[in-house]
């Protein structure tokens, strides 16, 4: 059994994901790459890192979702971070309620909200097990869950959620296990290629934060890194948006 930290990273074959699992392999921790679907990406990413495992599976299916961890465990004897980076939207503009039906809503909850839920409760006994007290989780969520905007509005709505289950987790999980998110603004990511008005809107960003550029995902990966070392900090959702919530 490796007496390294060890830990799981969904939705971690592209973006923000990838970049929150080399960070961690940067550190020295073992990582288990996952997606729902992206398999090969999955692999390459997992085949670059030290020690590195994948895992394919769809954490909005309960099952995979506890398979998931089970895999991670047997792999490496211990879990001491999960990271929820899986995610997914769709582009809706917000005024366009017809299109929000109950279908998308449904497809986005099942992923971002209840998804990250599974994860969580098939995590919960390793990471209370995780030496030193040090279990952690660390959930990806979204500006758009804080101030009214995102790429539609059940997205918005379900970071939202996901920000109230970081708090309530928090102190339901604790003293044992450490929870908390990081809410990014717009970061410059795969999800955007080839979606209508993504360039003008960055570049709208870039010139209104006070920080004056779009994220990266590195960016996001550097605050997930330091919160799962931040002993005495749980229940937190850090904004990493360049300032854009000062606006």
């Amino acid at each position: 059994m490796s007496e390294e930290r060890v830990a799981l990273v969904t939705g971690s074959s592209s973006g923000i994901g990838a970049a929150v699992a080399r960070r961690l392999a940067a550190a020295g921790v073992r990582v288990i790459v996952n997606s729902a679907h992206s398999a090969e990406a999955g692999q390459a990413l997992a085949g670059e890192l030290p020690g590195a495992r994948y895992v394919q599976a769809n954490v909005a299916v309960e099952d995979d979702a506890k398979r998931l961890v089970a895999e991670a465990v047997a792999a490496y004897g211990r879990l001491d971070i999960l990271v929820n980076s899986a995610g997914t939207t769709r582009f809706i503009p917000h005024h366009d309620l017809e299109a929000a039906g109950p279908d998308v809503w449904r497809d986005i909850f099942d992923v971002n909200v209840i998804g990250v839920w599974q994860t969580i409760t098939a995590a919960a006994t390793h990471l209370r097990a995780a030496p030193g007290g040090a279990g952690c989780v660390v959930n990806v969520s979204s500006q758009a869950g804080v101030r009214p905007g995102g790429s539609s509005i059940p997205y918005a709505v379900s970071k939202a959620a996901v920000n109230h289950m970081t708090k309530l987790l928090a102190k339901t999980l604790g003293p044992e296990v450490r929870v908390n998110a990081v809410a990014p603004g717009l970061i410059d990511t795969p999800w955007f290629d080839g979606v209508e008005g993504a360039d003008k809107a960055m570049a709208e960003v870039a010139g209104a934060v006070p920080l004056r550029r779009v994220g990266k995902p590195e960016d996001i990966a550097e605050a997930v890194y330091d919160l799962t070392r931040a002993a005495y900090i749980t229940g937190e959702v850090l904004l990493v948006d360049g300032g854009g919530h000062l606006l």
